[in-house]
C-alpha cells in the first residue's frame, strides 16, 4: 500500500521520514486544508490528521484545546471526509486518520472505512482500540484498502509486541513514553528497546511519536527509528501563529532529520 511503500522508499533511501499531525477543522477546514498542503510542501512525507473528539484520553493539553476549538467551529466526521477528498485533489502525499473507536462505532464502521477510501485516505490509527480487539475494524479496512497501524509502547510486553506486528500495516506506532502527547524532554532508551523487538517481528515501517517538539528531538528520536510523528508542537504554532510558522518549522524539522542522515 501508498503507506507503507512512502516510508519504505525512504529507508531504502537512508532517510528518515516525517510525519506531521494536524486537528481537523482547527481552527477551520480551509485552514487545516491549507495547513496540509504547506506541510507536504516543506518536507513532510505523511500527514496524520485527527479527528475531534471530546475525550481525546491519548492526547495532551495542545491537542485536547485544539479539538475542543474543532468542535466548537462544527467539526464533524462527514466533513473531515470531505477535507480529505478536497487534500487529494490537490496533493498526493500519504494521509492517515487518528480516531477514537466511539467515532467510528457512531459514524459505522463499514461506512467509516469505505467513506475515507473513497475520499483518498491510506490508513486508520485508533489508539483507545486495544490490538486484542482490532478485528472490530480490520475486516472493513482490509476490504477498502486502508492501513491499520498499532500502537506500542514501553509498558508493551515482548508477547504483546508480537500480537501488535501480526496486526498493524503501513507502519506500527511506537509511543515513546507512557502519558499523553505533548512537548517533553524523553528518554528514548525504553522506546529504543521497543523498537528493537518489534523488528524481531515484522519488517514494517516503525515511527516514534509523542513528546517530539523540535529539530533536535526529531533528530535524536530518528536515530532509533524509521519516521518520527510531531503533533503537539505543529498544532501550538498554527493556532498561535498561522499556516507559514507551520511550513517554516516542518521545513526546519525536514532539514534536520535529512542533516542526520547516514549517507547512502
Amino acid at each position: 500500500m501508498k503507506l507503507a511503500k512512502t516510508l519504505e522508499d525512504l529507508r531504502n533511501a537512508k532517510r528518515k521520514g516525517l510525519i506531521v499531525y494536524l486537528t481537523a477543522g482547527c481552527p477551520d477546514y480551509e485552514i487545516t486544508g491549507k495547513a496540509v498542503l504547506a506541510a507536504a510542501e516543506a518536507g513532510a512525507d505523511v500527514i496524520e490528521i485527527g479527528l475531534p473528539f471530546s475525550d481525546p484520553m491519548a492526547d495532551g493539553p495542545v491537542i485536547q484545546k485544539a479539538a475542543a476549538l474543532a468542535l466548537q467551529a462544527g467539526a464533524t466526521t462527514a466533513r473531515t471526509v470531505e477535507l480529505i477528498r478536497s487534500i487529494r485533489q490537490q496533493c498526493q502525499v500519504p494521509l492517515v486518520v487518528m480516531t477514537y473507536v466511539n467515532t467510528v462505532l457512531q459514524y459505522g464502521v463499514d461506512r467509516f472505512a469505505r467513506d475515507f477510501s473513497e475520499a483518498g485516505l491510506n490508513g486508520i490509527i485508533v489508539p483507545d482500540l486495544p490490538v486484542e480487539e482490532s478485528e472490530l475494524i480490520a475486516a472493513a479496512c482490509h476490504a477498502n484498502s486502508l492501513d491499520t497501524i498499532q500502537l506500542a509502547a514501553p509498558t508493551s510486553t515482548g508477547e504483546r509486541i508480537a500480537a501488535i506486528c501480526s496486526k498493524s500495516s503501513g507502519f506500527i506506532y511506537c509511543v515513546s513514553s507512557t502519558g499523553v502527547t505533548g512537548i517533553r524532554d524523553i528518554d528514548y532508551c525504553p522506546v529504543a528497546e521497543v523498537i528493537g523487538q518489534v523488528r524481531q517481528y515484522s519488517s514494517i515501517p516503525a515511527a516514534i511519536g509523542f513528546g517530539i517538539g523540535s529539530p533536535e528531538a526529531a533528530r535524536n528520536a530518528a536515530r532509533y527509528a524509521d519516521a518520527v510523528i510531531v503533533g503537539s508542537a505543529v498544532m501550538e504554532l498554527l493556532m498561535n501563529e498561522g499556516v507559514p510558522a507551520v511550513s517554516e518549522f516542518v521545513g526546519a524539522l525536514r532539514s534536520a532529520l535529512d542533516e542526520g542522515r547516514e549517507s547512502p
